[in-house]
């Protein structure tokens, strides 16, 4: 991937760094509420500094494996998003998981379904994989709009698929053939 792409929107995507543990810290802690109806339970640590060293540092480490490509959305000077092309397998799959999250103040602009349209190129054209998968809560129209606006497709109900907020919860399971 190139080293950062600007988005219609003016918000850059690029690939995080170690410097964004502070910046990610702060946005975190900013959007606790609203990001966690849709994200799994995070510890204390995790909406520090501290803890976004280590959370930074474990996706690095997963990108030099060559198992995951962690981007992130910066806006004059901070962070407002992120997405994450993840367990990426090669072999006979050729697939990687998807997922992302956008701050509150961002939310229903376009700036995720540009950024999935973007990862589906880098997906496609850079990493040459097959396919991509994600999994959006029921109740998560806005998710759900961004992956079809993005030619994904729903293929089924995974039921108590990951653990979110707290609780397993079922999962609407939707793909992109590349």
């Amino acid at each position: 991937m190139e080293a950062e792409r600007t988005l219609a929107s003016g918000v850059v995507l690029r690939l995080l760094s170690p410097e964004d543990a502070g910046l990610l810290a702060k946005a975190y802690a900013e959007n606790r509420e609203y990001l966690a109806p849709w994200e799994p339970a995070r510890p204390e640590e995790w909406y520090t500094e501290e803890g976004q060293v280590q959370a930074v540092a474990h996706a690095l480490g997963e990108l030099m494996r060559r198992t995951e490509l962690p981007l992130v959305l910066v806006e004059d000077g901070s962070i407002i998003g992120g997405a994450t092309l993840s367990s990426i397998v090669r072999g006979a799959f050729q697939n990687a998981h998807l997922g992302y999250w956008i701050a509150e103040r961002a939310q229903g602009q376009g700036i995720m379904t540009q950024t999935v349209g973007v990862l589906v190129e880098i997906a496609r054209d850079g990493l040459g994989l097959h396919r991509i998968e994600a999994a959006t809560l029921p109740r998560n129209a806005a998710s759900q709009r961004v992956l079809e606006k993005n030619g994904f497709e729903f293929y089924g109900l995974a039921r108590s698929y990951l653990q979110i907020a707290g609780s397993w919860q079922d999962h609407r399971m939707y793909q992109r053939i590349l």
